[in-house]
């Protein structure tokens, strides 16, 4: 219980300030509100929030075994982290899609401010409609010796595994393939030559930036995917297998899953610091 308790509060304090800390360098200074700096800002936004609002309770409660938050907060914390996490990583997917427009078709008008806040708040919207069904069917329920918090599906265990199995779609899979294959591209126009005769200074300067943003985001988008991976393995497992619920060190299990999920959320201002100087 130390060990786990030193683990999660170490991403907590990791995580908030870190993504506050990016949150104000990018809102503070005009120049770096572009648009892959406004869809950083609301990665880092879900990111705090996440960190701040639902890593702990969720820990306390995984640890523990009884909820002592109340129904309204039952219903928040099986809302709010789907939500998030969707936003998170449809943020880096618009900035996939950004930085493949602005590389492949450079004449093409880029997103204008208003654009950007339109696709930002419909990645909220959307996020919140898909985590809307854990919203209506949580459930709390006071026992003698416990209080539980817990999502009851009218369909039981089949339409749950169903559920999750679009959420790891939609919120996995799906982006990750579109972010997979535009960086691929983008990558082959950046590092798979020099266009012929244009070997001015000014063009290798806006080359190299290109290359830098790219690189930076490859490697959040590959943080994001490996952290989250065994949390969704382990929740397929268990709902196919249901036996390994029962397992002595099954808890442990979600506890590192869990764990690894969260620390995603710390990840991200270490990789603009290490690969970013502005």
């Amino acid at each position: 219980m130390a060990l786990w308790s030193l683990a999660y509060g170490f991403v907590v304090a990791a995580a908030v300030p870190g993504n506050l800390v990016v949150i104000w360098i990018i809102l503070a200074h005009r120049r770096m509100r572009t648009v892959t700096n406004s869809f950083l800002v609301n990665l880092a936004v879900a990111d705090a929030a996440v960190a701040a609002l639902n890593l702990l309770v969720n820990f306390l409660y995984a640890l523990r075994g009884d909820w002592y938050f109340g129904a309204g907060y039952c219903r928040f914390q099986n809302v709010f982290p789907i939500t998030a996490v969707f936003a998170s990583i449809y943020s880096m997917t618009a900035i996939a899609v950004d930085r493949y427009m602005a590389i492949i078709d450079p004449l093409k008008p880029r997103l204008s401010t208003t654009t950007t806040k339109i696709v930002i708040g419909s990645i909220w919207v959307l996020a919140f409609l898909l985590a809307l069904p854990q919203c209506l069917y949580s459930r709390i329920k006071v026992m003698p010796s416990r209080t539980l918090c817990y999502v009851q599906w009218p369909g039981g265990p089949k339409q749950h595994f169903t559920y999750h199995i679009v959420v790891i779609i939609l919120v996995y899979l799906f982006p990750l393939l579109v972010m997979g294959i535009t960086y691929t591209i983008v990558g082959i126009t950046l590092w798979g030559g020099e266009i012929p005769g244009d070997t001015c200074n000014k063009y290798h300067e806006q080359l190299k930036a290109k290359r830098k943003v790219v690189k930076m985001m490859i490697v959040v988008v590959v943080t994001f995917a490996v952290c989250w991976l065994p949390y969704h393995v382990y929740f397929i497992l268990t709902a196919v297998y249901q036996q390994l619920n029962r397992w002595k060190y099954i808890q442990q299990i979600y506890l590192g899953s869990f764990w690894l999920a969260m620390s995603s959320t710390m990840y991200n201002p270490i990789i603009y610091c290490c690969l970013n100087k502005r």
